[in-house]
C-alpha cells in the first residue's frame, strides 16, 4: 500500500511514517517546513518528502492519505484529496487500525510527564526482553528514535489529548483502545482547543470508556482533577500511585541527594536503584511506569533496576553542554507547572549553584494569556530569568511578571537575548532553556559564543 502523509515532519506524524515503513508500506509525505533532524531520519528510511501542500503531489494517487492535525480546509492538497475521493485517515486512526489492533496497548496520558513516563515504560519492557513497539512525542536516549514497530504484541503510545484532524475533533487518544492506561495528572491546557477544564475532562472520560474491564488504569492518587474524572465513571480496576502521598504504589528518594529511588508495590514488594534523573515529578513518572509494567508481569524489582539504566529523554532537562563550568540544559517545559517543577528539580539536585532560566512562552495557551497569573510565580525560584517576549503578548502578561523585578530581563530578539546572557553568566551557573519550540536556536548560539569566549569542555 502507498501511504502519503500530510504534515510528515511533526514528531507524531514522523513516527507514524516510520511505523508504516517498518510495516512494509511504501511511504511518502509532505510538510510546509522540511528540516532536520526529522527530515534526515525519514529520508534514511527511504521516505520521499515533498515540500509544500500543493495539489500536484497527489497526482500519483496514493492508496491512502494520512492527514495530520496541522491541516485545514482550504489547503490545496486537502481540497484535491476530497475532490478526487482519495481514501483518507487521521494519524491516530491509521495507527489504531494498522499498528495497534491486536496489541496490548499501554497509553500514557495527562498534562505533564507523558513523554518521560512513556519512555521509562518502553525501556522497562525492553530491558525485560519484551521488545515493545512505541510511539513517543520525544526521543528516548536509550532508543534514539521516537517510534519503533516492535517484535511482540506490546505497544507503548504517548496519548495526547489534542484534537485528531480537521474532520475529527475528538482527542487523539480515543482511537488507541488501551488495555493499560496511565493517568499522570490533569490541568487546563490547550486553550486553543478546549474552552475550560470541564471540556478536557469530558475527553478523558471518553478515553476511560474505551478501557476494558479486564484492563488496568494506573492513576496519580494526589490529583484532585483525576478524582473528578473517575467519579464521572470508570469500569476498569484502578491502582493509585504517588511519591510520599496516598496510593497503592509509593516512591521515595532513598538518599538526601535524590540519586537513589525506592518503589513499593501494593503487595509489599519493592525495588531500589541509583538513577540519573532529577525531581519529584520524575519520581512520580517512574512509579507510574513501574506500576504499568507489572500489568504484563514485569516485577517491581526488575522494573526499578531497569530505571538505573534509563538515560532520559532528549529535550527533557537534557544537559547539552558544559562550558567553563557553566552547565547548559534544554527543557521542553512550557506550562507553569512544568516550569516550576524543572526549577525545583535543578535546585534540589545541585544546591548552592546559581540557576539561570531562559524561557520562551510559545504555546497557544500561553499566548492567549490563560496562564498569565501563574507564569511569573513559576519562575520565582530562578536567580535570573531571560525572557523572549513574543510581540503579541499583552500588558496583562507584563504585569504578571512584574514581581520578578530586577531578576527579569526581557527581549523580543533572540540574538540580543543571547548577547546579554553571555555577558552575565558566571562559572558554576546552571542555565536552562525552556520552550516547546526551537527558541530561535538561542541555546546553540549561546553555547558557541561561550566556547569562543571562555573555552570549552566536552558536552555533558
Amino acid at each position: 500500500m502507498h501511504v502519503h502523509i500530510l504534515g510528515i515532519c511533526g514528531t507524531f506524524m514522523g513516527g507514524v511514517a516510520a511505523l508504516a515503513a517498518a510495516a512494509g508500506h511504501r511511504v511518502t509525505g509532505s510538510d510546509a517546513n522540511v528540516y532536520p533532524p526529522m527530515s534526515n531520519q525519514l529520508r534514511d528510511l527511504g521516505i520521499d518528502i515533498h515540500e509544500g501542500y500543493d495539489a500536484a503531489q497527489l497526482d500519483v494517487r496514493p492508496d491512502c492519505v494520512v492527514v495530520g492535525n496541522v491541516m485545514s480546509r482550504g489547503t490545496p492538497v486537502v481540497e484535491a484529496m476530497l475532490d478526487r475521493g482519495i481514501a483518507c485517515r487521521s494519524g491516530p486512526q491509521w495507527l489504531a487500525e494498522n499498528v495497534l489492533h491486536g496489541c496490548h496497548v499501554f497509553a500514557v496520558a495527562g498534562t505533564h510527564g507523558k513523554t518521560t513516563t512513556s519512555s521509562m515504560l518502553a525501556w522497562i519492557l525492553q530491558d525485560a526482553g519484551l521488545e515493545p513497539g512505541f510511539l513517543i512525542g520525544g526521543i528516548p536516549a536509550n532508543f534514539d528514535v521516537s517510534a519503533r514497530y516492535g517484535k511482540g504484541e506490546l505497544f507503548v503510545v504517548e496519548a495526547d489529548e489534542y484534537d485528531t484532524a480537521f474532520f475529527d475533533k475528538r482527542a487523539k487518544f480515543v482511537h488507541y483502545r488501551p488495555r493499560t492506561l496511565v493517568l499522570n495528572n490533569l490541568e487546563y491546557d490547550h486553550a486553543d482547543i478546549y474552552r475550560d477544564l470541564d471540556a478536557i475532562l469530558w475527553q478523558f472520560h471518553q478515553l476511560l470508556r474505551t478501557v476494558p474491564g479486564a484492563g488496568r488504569i494506573v492513576v496519580n492518587g494526589a490529583d484532585a482533577n483525576l478524582d473528578r474524572l473517575l467519579e464521572m465513571g470508570c469500569w476498569t480496576p484502578t491502582e493509585r500511585f504517588g511519591a510520599g502521598g496516598k496510593g497503592d504504589w509509593q516512591g521515595r528518594f532513598a538518599d538526601a541527594a535524590e540519586k537513589r529511588i525506592e518503589v513499593r508495590d501494593p503487595d509489599g514488594g519493592s525495588g531500589t536503584a541509583r538513577w540519573h534523573m532529577a525531581g519529584a515529578h520524575n519520581l512520580e513518572n517512574a512509579v507510574a511506569a513501574v506500576a504499568a509494567a507489572r500489568s504484563v508481569g514485569v516485577s517491581t524489582a526488575a522494573a526499578v533496576d531497569a530505571l538505573s539504566r534509563f538515560e532520559g529523554v532528549k529535550r527533557r532537562m537534557e544537559r547539552t553542554a558544559t562550558v567553563a563550568d557553566i552547565a547548559i540544559f534544554d527543557d521542553f517545559a512550557h506550562h507553569p507547572t512544568a516550569i516550576r517543577r524543572t526549577i525545583d528539580a535543578l535546585r534540589r539536585r545541585n544546591p548552592g549553584r546559581r540557576l539561570v532560566v531562559a524561557v520562551e512562552p510559545r504555546s497557544n495557551t500561553m499566548k492567549l494569556g490563560v496562564h498569565n497569573a501563574e507564569f511569573g510565580k513559576s519562575l520565582a525560584g530562578a536567580d535570573l530569568v531571560w525572557l523572549y517576549r513574543p510581540r503579541e503578548m499583552t500588558a496583562d502578561f507584563d504585569s504578571a511578571l512584574a514581581p520578578l523585578g530586577r531578576k527579569l530581563r526581557s527581549f523580543d530578539d533572540y540574538d540580543r537575548l543571547v548577547t546579554d546572557m553571555s555577558g552575565q553568566l558566571q562559572s558554576g551557573d546552571q542555565v536552562v532553556f525552556m520552550s516547546n519550540g526551537g527558541f530561535g536556536g538561542a541555546r546553540q548560539t549561546l553555547t558557541a559564543m561561550l566556547q569562543r569566549i571562555r573555552g570549552a569542555t566536552p558536552p555533558a
